[in-house]
């Protein structure tokens, strides 16, 4: 086994090889397969928990556990395919590598035996990795050590190799970082089993015409857009465990649509707490947790379902955004029957309800937000606001203004 430092290189005498990347935290790892131009091909060379095969890499993940990583099959690689690069970031938003240096140990996939580690030496401000990459030179395969860092995130890294990322701007970075979008939040998908809604006793009855906002008094619920109920019940607000399910279908007999459901928290002044989505399942001590990822959207009933304990929520959580993105890119034009709906997780009863009637060509939707009112009672507001966005990172300062 040798230690690397920054530079150098090492020929692999293996066919395939597999980059464990691990740190004190958790890390979203990726890999990107680079032509003799230094960019990918197309965005289906970028290979991560959404996407977590291409020809000659694939990704897997640690699940928290573990550690994630990228595996390499030189012999399976496409013609022109010089070079893959394996990247990390901190799937803490904002986080930074100071202080958690991490170490890539380059493996025989086969046998498993340890060729070679890697530890990037004196990070700093960087929140995202270049780690080591797989390359060819003169017929042969090497691996070096390369620990180049980012100060944009995952995304300004994959912006640098070709990726499309249909992010906001970051604000400009220091001169050594190169200034990229805001950040992708890869973390591995969960496949969740589709819940199927009861079948109604009684049709919801209306909110009130003009913005205007009831209570569950006389049962459930169904809002339009910029409408509001209030989760009180025979006076008393609902401090019990809900449901918010989602649901959608893809438009006409279209394609498959992978969309991402999450959860956004935030505190009194709209500062952002944490986000809920499939690669973070449980946030705010269990609180707030998520069923996991549907990769499809077929078949009836809720494609995911985020689980709000509001009684056990601690008390700097005042705000909770729920939103559904696009990361594939597909528009919401290619969605039909898109809805959320508010559940009772101990009965199974449908409290509130919110269709969206219409599309806009973008890559992310809030949905319906739950605010804290001052009095204790919980209020739902239906929302249908669209943002170009393909991840629920670049969501968390647009639903931060729509609180």
């Amino acid at each position: 086994m040798t230690a690397m430092t920054p530079g150098s290189n090492l020929p692999l005498d293996t066919v395939r090889v597999t980059v464990d990347v691990a740190a004190p935290v958790r890390l979203d790892v990726s890999g990107l397969l680079l032509a003799a131009d230094g960019k990918v091909r197309s965005d289906a060379d970028f290979i991560f928990y959404n996407q977590p095969s291409g020809p000659g890499v694939s990704y897997r993940s640690g699940g928290g556990a573990a550690p994630d990583s990228i595996t390499v099959d030189t012999g399976a690689l496409p013609p022109g395919i010089e070079r893959i690069v394996v990247t990390a970031s901190p799937d803490a938003a904002g986080q930074t590598f100071q202080g958690i240096e991490p170490t890539a140990t380059v493996r025989d996939a086969s046998g498993g035996a340890v060729i070679a580690t890697f530890t990037p030496p004196q990070l700093g401000q960087e929140t995202a990795l270049v780690v080591v990459e797989i390359y060819q030179r003169g017929g042969v395969w090497k691996v070096r050590a390369v620990g180049q860092g980012y100060a944009n995130g995952l995304a300004g890294i994959a912006t640098d190799f070709g990726v499309s990322v249909d992010e906001e701007p970051a604000p400009p970075a220091a001169a050594a970082a190169p200034v990229t979008p805001a950040p992708v939040a890869p973390a591995a998908p969960v496949t969740a089993a589709p819940v199927t809604p009861p079948a109604p006793a009684a049709p919801p009855a209306p909110a009130p015409v003009g913005g205007g906002k009831i209570n569950l008094d006389k049962g459930r619920v169904s809002l339009q857009k910029n409408q509001t109920v209030s989760l009180v019940k025979g006076g008393r607000p609902l401090l019990s465990q809900v449901k918010m399910g989602l649901g959608w279908e893809p438009a006409y007999g279209g394609r498959d649509i992978d969309l991402d459901a999450s959860v956004i928290a935030y505190g009194p002044q709209r500062n952002f707490i944490d986000s809920c989505y499939f690669g973070k399942l449980s946030i705010l001590g269990g609180a707030v947790k998520h069923s996991g990822d549907n990769l499809t959207g077929d078949g009836a009933g809720d494609d995911e379902v985020i689980v709000v304990d509001l009684g056990r929520l601690p008390a700097e959580a005042t705000g909770l955004v729920f939103t559904v993105n696009s990361f594939s890119g597909q528009k919401f034009t290619e969605v039909a029957k898109a809805y959320c709906r508010l559940i009772d997780a101990a009965s199974g009863e449908e409290l509130v309800r919110f269709d969206l009637t219409s599309a806009e060509p973008q890559t992310g939707v809030m949905m319906a937000k739950l605010i804290k009112q001052f009095s204790g009672e919980w209020e739902m507001t239906a929302m249908g606001e669209f943002v170009k966005s393909r991840t629920v990172r670049g969501m968390v300062k647009p639903a931060s203004q729509a609180l």
